[in-house]
C-alpha cells in the first residue's frame, strides 16, 4: 500500500477528500492530512507518501512555496492541486513545479478519482488498478500499527484517543497498545508524549512563543500540566529548557 497526504487548511475539503477516494482500489493507505505547507514539507520528509493533495493558498507557507520545495525533495511523488481558484498563475506554478493534476474546489468525486487514477499508473505502470473497491476490508493489525503511528506524528496536537483506534480499526485499545510497543518501543501515549516533547524543544529553542502557545500547538489545553508533562520527559521546565537555550 502507497502512502497519501492531504495538505489544506480547510477541514472540510481534508474530510472530503479522505471520505471521496477510492484508496483501497489505487493501493494507497486512507490519507493523513497537515493543515499548512510547512507541517505538509515535515510530513512529508517524515512518511515519504507516494501522493499528495495541495491547496494552493494556505497560511504559513503556501502552495507555490510547498511545490518548489518538495519537488526538489521528494521527486518519487505525484503532486495534486486542488484550489478553490480558477486562477492561471497558480496552475503555471503547479505545473512547473510537476503537479498532475489541477483540480477545483468544491472536490467531486469522478473528478478525483480520475486524477487519482491517472497519478497511480503514470507512478506504478506494473501495478493492476482494475480490482474492484475494497473499503470493507479491514487492514491487518501491522498495517494498522503504521497507519496509527504516521496519525501521532502529523496530528499530535490533537486529542489523540488509543480507544478512538480502536473503535476505527476494530482491535481492542490493549491489543493494539501491545503491538505498537512491540515494533517501536513504546506504547501509544508515550510515543505521543515522545512526539510532542520533541516538537516543543524545537519551538521553545526556535521561537518566541509564548509557553502557553507552545503547549496548545502540541496539544495540551492546560499549560500546567504541558510544564509537568515536559519536567517528567526532559527533567527541567520549559522555563528553565527556554532560558539554558537563550
Amino acid at each position: 500500500m502507497h502512502r497519501t497526504l492531504i495538505i489544506d487548511d480547510e477541514k472540510p475539503v481534508r474530510i472530503a477528500i479522505s471520505k471521496l477516494g477510492h484508496w483501497s482500489r489505487y493501493h494507497l493507505e486512507r490519507p493523513v492530512s497537515a493543515e499548512n505547507g510547512r507541517d505538509g514539507l515535515k510530513a512529508m520528509r517524515e512518511l515519504k507518501p507516494s501522493l499528495i493533495f495541495l491547496d494552493m493558498q494556505m497560511p504559513v507557507m503556501d502552495g507555490r512555496e510547498f511545490l518548489e520545495k518538495a519537488f526538489r525533495e521528494c521527486r518519487d511523488s505525484a503532486f495534486i492541486v486542488i484550489s478553490g481558484y480558477d486562477d492561471f498563475q497558480y496552475m503555471q506554478s503547479a505545473v512547473r513545479f510537476g503537479a498532475v493534476d489541477y483540480l477545483l474546489k468544491p472536490v467531486v468525486e469522478e473528478e478525483l478519482n480520475a486524477a487519482i487514477e491517472r497519478a497511480v499508473k503514470a507512478l506504478y505502470p506494473e501495478e493492476d488498478f482494475d480490482g474492484e473497491e475494497r473499503g470493507t476490508e479491514n487492514p491487518a493489525a501491522e498495517e494498522v500499527i503504521e497507519l496509527i503511528r504516521d496519525q501521532i506524528e502529523t496530528r499530535y496536537s490533537e486529542n489523540i484517543r488509543v480507544s478512538d483506534f480502536a473503535d476505527q480499526y476494530f482491535f481492542s485499545a490493549e491489543y493494539l497498545s501491545k503491538l505498537f510497543k512491540v515494533k517501536y518501543g513504546a506504547n501509544i501515549y508515550e510515543y505521543l508524549q515522545k512526539v510532542r516533547m520533541d516538537r516543543a524543544v524545537e519551538l521553545l529553542a526556535g521561537s518566541d512563543l509564548k509557553i502557553q502557545d507552545i503547549a496548545m500547538r502540541v496539544g495540551y489545553a492546560d499549560t500546567n500540566y504541558f510544564s509537568k508533562a515536559f519536567k517528567n520527559h526532559t527533567g527541567i521546565t520549559p522555563r528553565e529548557y527556554r532560558r539554558t537555550r537563550g
